[in-house]
């Protein structure tokens, strides 16, 4: 007998079609977060649900009406929304994306930290606006990347893709923060690991990309800015709540720091009364980490193959966030 999956994101139509073939199929085509009831209704008989980009929480209250739910597969790498003490309680798994997107979302961020130390965005306005009629001065000129110290904050598989281009590509100099040691950027890349405070205060270029965790929540604070140089640039592309957001706007408004490039926010949408919005030191990006063409494809096929492999009761590997309900 097959078992019934809830899809209740757009994904590509052989993907679509290989849930059809497998599982009495679902599909969910409106926002979950805006028809809660409705969508909890449509899980009432599922043994699974895979999609992305919700953000109700799935915890006890929610769980507790989809009583036959065995595994969920996110289109993501985040997981935030999940409570996952709610699922080991119920025994249902849960399987993410996070091996497909690494390059994607690297390239971006490492767009962020080009565009943002060059100003790109701003001087392509500079230009549309009809400014451009001289030779630019001084106040327009951007930052040099090459042999500059990158600071990075975390070091998973994302990470090491940014450590990687920084140090090939543009012989930067790289300091680490993390709770272990990783022995293979420290021997490939020369990267350092060192203590927070001293990687803000020494980086030129500082990047997030850490889990956001009870640990890591506001771990960017008004103090933590003030470590850093002047001429610092900060780069975001991790959790928007690692960042103290109206603390970061009044250090790119009152020049304690250069200049911020970020994908994630605290609020998203950014709504568009954001203090962000108001500064020309600030690069703007509406969380695309993964959006490619072919990252987006991998993301999707990955996750089938999550919800396949948990439904046959096969043990997923390097996709299962929790390994433990066994």
């Amino acid at each position: 007998m097959k078992k019934n999956v809830v899809l209740y994101s757009k994904i590509p139509d052989d993907q679509q079609q290989r849930l059809a073939d497998e599982f009495n199929l679902t599909v969910f085509d409106s926002s979950p977060d805006a028809n809660k009831d409705a969508f909890i209704k449509a899980l009432a008989n599922a043994d699974g649900m895979i999609g992305s980009n919700m953000a109700s929480r799935v915890d006890d209250q929610f769980l507790v009406k989809v009583p036959k739910l065995k595994a969920a597969s996110t289109i993501s790498v985040g997981f935030d929304n999940y409570d996952l003490d709610a699922l080991k309680k119920r025994g249902i798994r849960l399987m993410n994306t996070p091996t497909v997107l690494t390059e994607g979302t690297a390239d971006l961020i490492f767009t962020l930290l080009m565009a943002t130390a060059r100003r790109t965005a701003e001087l392509s306005q500079f230009i549309h606006n009809g400014k451009w009629t001289k030779s630019i001065t001084p106040e327009y000129y951007g930052t040099d990347i090459h042999g500059k110290t990158l600071g990075i904050l975390g070091m998973g598989r994302i990470a090491k893709a940014i450590v990687k281009r920084a140090h090939c590509g543009f012989d930067m100099n790289i300091l680490y923060y993390n709770r272990s040691a990783h022995e293979d950027v420290e021997q490939d890349y020369q990267a350092k690991r060192c203590e927070l405070d001293d990687l803000l205060k020494q980086a030129d270029f500082v990047v997030i990309i850490l889990p956001l965790t009870k640990e890591t929540d506001r771990l960017i604070t008004k103090e933590k800015l003030s470590l850093m140089k002047p001429s610092a640039i900060l780069i975001n592309g991790a959790r928007g709540k690692i960042v103290d957001q109206q603390a970061l706007a009044e250090a790119l408004q009152n020049k304690v720091i250069k200049a911020a490039g970020l994908d994630v926010f605290e609020v998203e949408p950014l709504p568009m009364d954001s203090p962000l919005l108001k500064l020309n030191n600030v690069l703007l990006s509406p969380h695309v980490g993964s959006a490619t063409i072919e990252t987006r494809y991998a993301m999707a096929k990955c996750a089938v193959d999550n919800i396949i492999a948990a439904l046959k009761d096969e043990k997923p590997t390097q996709n299962w966030v929790n390994p433990e309900v066994g």
